[in-house]
């Protein structure tokens, strides 16, 4: 059995300073923990003062195998995760096939087994063809041990199916992952609506596309006290209505994506459909409450929303073009150098949001580190500076609205269930 000793790294103590640790690896678990270890190892690695962090989840990613391997394989992007410091990544089910049965999640976890670096977690869809008319069967799946059941890409446009899958969900006990969208509401539309979208002259898509889903399904949730988490949170009156929901003690959890915390439709330049996802990036005032509302736990964790797309797809118009843009690999420098470096959030802070709050959420034994615990490690230097490159992702795609910036904080080692599979 594999020994590993990281030698000279700093972890983050309770009051989230940066101290001195080392770190002993046996095979699949972290042996010991102390700010000196001496033993003997197969291999020594000195990490001269670098951050230890528990390896990284994101629990909303697009890898789309089977059926868009041209954009990302199991393969791919899982060592995109790797590079990004991401050890646990859960795939979303819109491939083709759509994941609506659970032979098909056995045949994604069978390869993923071999040729993944990092772990996956596939999320199933909520409705047969992801059409939002039937229902998957969510007893299978619960007792397959998966953890939710969503239709992300598609919201779940008429109340009685929904409905039904609230009272379902409360007999499995299985996570409802709802893409909140009215798409009659979305009228085609590519940035958000408003001032902008009229000035560069393209559809806009409403606000009221995605709050107005969420006000629908909490009435569900306080008929039923089924878990329901909101993906990819956008608009300000999203968040009012999550927060209420908490206030009420409802079981309602919340994500947001880097995009939505960073950028907003003044920062788009043109019609740069590298800019171009769903749902849009919102106002100025939105970006704002977003933020606001994952500081104050409104918002529980933060996921990317990984997207991958060919640049020929990315090239069409901006109607044409896929809504979507990548991310395992930029998150964490994005938030620490623009959440962390400008003191909006403490490193502790951004690391729960990502690492202890998912795992909490999901129910997931992952996210920390401790003593015979699961060696799921991400080594990361908060200081190297370089500029996002797009052209040396990992990732089969490249589309990204952060090309050239300027991050801190890059991860340089990732190492799952005590392998090192990336650094």
């Amino acid at each position: 059995m594999k020994t590993i000793l990281l030698k000279n790294g700093q972890i983050l103590n309770a009051t989230g300073a940066l101290v001195p640790q080392d770190l002993l690896i046996r095979g699949e678990q972290i042996e010991q923990m102390a700010p000196e270890i001496e033993a003997i190892a197969d291999e020594v690695i000195d990490l001269q003062k670098k951050f230890i962090s528990p390896g990284l989840i994101d629990m909303h990613v697009h890898l789309r195998e089977h059926g868009f391997e041209e954009k990302e394989t199991l393969e791919t992007g899982s060592k995109a995760a790797a590079r990004g410091g991401f050890t646990t990544i859960a795939c979303m089910p819109n491939t083709r096939p759509p994941l609506d049965h659970l032979s098909l999640i056995q045949e994604l976890l069978k390869k993923a087994e071999q040729l993944a670096i990092t772990r996956i977690l596939p999320i199933p869809a909520m409705t047969m063809g992801m059409k939002g008319e039937t229902l998957t069967d969510f007893r299978a799946f619960k007792k397959a041990g998966l953890l939710g059941v969503t239709d992300d890409g598609y919201g779940v446009q008429h109340e009685d199916v929904m409905r039904a899958a609230f009272y379902l969900a409360r007999e499995c006990s299985i996570i409802l992952m709802q893409h909140c969208e009215f798409c009659d509401l979305s009228n085609g539309g590519v940035f958000h609506e408003g001032p902008i979208a009229q000035l560069k002259g393209v559809k806009g898509i409403s606000s009221a596309s995605e709050f107005k889903m969420i006000e629908r399904d909490l009435v569900l949730v306080r008929e039923t006290g089924v878990h329901y988490h909101v993906l990819h949170v956008s608009t300000a009156e999203s968040v009012a209505l999550i927060r209420q929901a908490k206030k009420e003690g409802l079981p309602v959890t919340a994500e947001v994506t880097p995009h939505h915390l960073l950028l907003c439709d003044e920062d788009i330049p043109g019609v740069d459909t590298n800019f171009k996802m769903n749902p849009p990036l919102r106002s100025y005032q939105d970006r704002l409450t977003v933020l606001q509302g994952l500081r104050d736990g409104t918002i529980d964790i933060i996921a990317t929303d990984h997207a991958p797309h060919t640049e020929s797809e990315k090239e069409r118009n901006v109607y044409e073009a896929p809504f979507g843009i990548v991310g395992l690999e930029t998150a964490f420098p994005l938030l620490y150098t623009h959440l962390v470096l400008k003191k909006l959030m403490s490193l502790k802070e951004l690391l729960a949001k990502i690492t202890t709050a998912p795992a909490r959420i999901f129910n997931l034994p992952y996210g920390t580190l401790e003593p015979k615990g699961i060696a799921d490690i991400t080594v990361i230097d908060l200081e190297q500076e370089r500029p996002v490159n797009p052209r040396t992702f990992l990732s089969k795609s490249k589309n990204t609205p952060f090309q050239s910036w300027r991050l801190r904080g890059w991860p340089v080692m990732t190492f799952h269930r005590g392998r090192k599979v990336w650094g």
